[in-house]
């Protein structure tokens, strides 16, 4: 992580130098074609180096070698030398000489300061190359006997490449730290989601399954066939087996469940093995409407599970041993209405924390965009309605 970090970081400060380099050689090559700006003999000898400098400023931009810094610092003194030992001005260099030698010495090779102050060889380097500049430019405005523009702009330039250079890749640390720190924190909170919800569908699968069992057990298989009771806790058992072995459960209809991975599956014979089902436990469950929706597998599921919830608790709770189940679909949404005429119950009572019908029903349909409502008051029998986009 540190390496890509630290790459992306030398890569960034390339691209600034590279840039800087750049767009600082335009006003340099202008100012050679300018006529009587400087000897002919100095432009004949200056153009080239400026080409050569052009050509490693700008793959000192693509490279991670140093070799190219050297030479930037080789062909920018080469120009400053042409220019200062051809100059024809007196007593000393002209304006645009100068302009030249000063832009030249501060910007386009001060813009290696920006890449070589990340280490400590880098900046042994840094110092050699600006003290190399830095007497040169000296030697050349003593010899041609120029001002001291071109020196003042050089010590100025070289400083503030580097301090650029050096702000540049500390910023770029932090910047890129910083985004690596909440990348970590995304996906935490995303493991911490996905954990939380898996938790919540192991305890929805387990409640539909095995604590339904046990509870019958509990009971002493109350109103139950046992050969029934027998078969329900096997395929418990089997279910069990899988999530021990690290298996993800994918229930395929109600009351069974496999490894397999579901396809689209057409309600009608789904809803008969759901009242199979709950046939062998002692309710009789009588259907109502259409029975031949196509749903995705997924919604389906949740759709059969979420009812077969419903029909567990008047099963269980109703003091009936008959319900009824409507079918209804439309454009968009499929419908089931689950009705029994029992003991009913008063809905403000309801423990909240109860984890039946908010988790196994609700928060199952919830999670396909479908939704839940329940109807109900005491001695006057529940209704559920569930809805499940098609």
């Amino acid at each position: 992580m540190k390496q890509r970090m630290f790459k992306e970081r030398d890569r960034l400060l390339r691209k600034s130098s590279r840039m800087l380099g750049l767009s600082c050689m335009i006003p340099v090559v202008l100012c050679l074609l300018i006529p009587h700006g400087v000897s002919a003999l100095g432009q004949t000898i200056a153009l080239p180096f400026a080409v050569m400098l052009t050509v490693s400023v700008y793959f000192l931009g693509r490279s991670t070698s140093l070799v190219w810094v050297y030479s930037i610092v080789f062909w920018g003194n080469a120009i400053v030398l042409a220019i200062g030992y051809t100059s024809r001005a007196v007593p000393g260099m002209n304006l645009v000489e100068e302009c030249i030698i000063g832009v030249i010495a501060s910007t386009v090779m001060g813009s290696v300061g920006i890449v070589l102050t990340q280490s400590r060889g880098r900046v042994v380097l840094l110092l050699s190359s600006v003290t190399i500049t830095i007497v040169t430019v000296a030697h050349v405005a003593t010899v041609s006997g120029g001002s001291v523009l071109p020196l003042a702009l050089t010590v100025c330039g070289w400083l503030a490449t580097t301090l650029g250079g050096w702000w540049m890749g500390h910023s770029v640390t932090r910047v890129m730290q910083r985004i690596a720190s909440i990348g970590r924190a995304h996906t935490i909170e995303r493991q911490a989601s996905e954990l939380e919800a898996r938790r919540r569908r192991d305890a929805r699968l387990l409640h539909d399954t095995v604590l339904a069992t046990l509870t019958l057990l509990a009971h002493s298989g109350t109103g139950v066939n046992p050969a029934a009771l027998r078969e329900q806790a096997g395929d418990d058992a089997q279910l069990l087996r899988q999530l021990r072995l690290g298996g993800r459960p994918a229930p395929h209809r109600s009351g069974v469940y496999t490894l397999e991975p579901a396809t689209e599956s057409t309600l009608g014979t789904t809803l008969e093995s759901v009242k199979q089902r709950f046939g062998r436990l002692g309710l009789e469950v009588d259907w109502h409407g259409s029975g031949q929706v196509l749903l995705p597998s997924t919604v389906l599921d949740s759709f059969l599970l979420a009812l077969a919830e419903c029909l567990e608790n008047v099963r269980r709770h109703s003091g009936v041993t008959r319900a009824d189940v409507t079918i209804t679909d439309d454009d968009t949404t499929v419908r089931a209405m689950v009705t029994d005429a029992g003991v009913g119950f008063d809905l403000a009572a309801v423990d909240t924390a109860r984890l039946g019908f908010a988790e196994s029903v609700v928060a199952r349909l919830r999670d396909v965009g479908g939704n839940a409502r329940l109807f109900s008051s005491p001695n006057s029998g529940t209704t559920v309605v569930l809805e499940v986009p098609k």
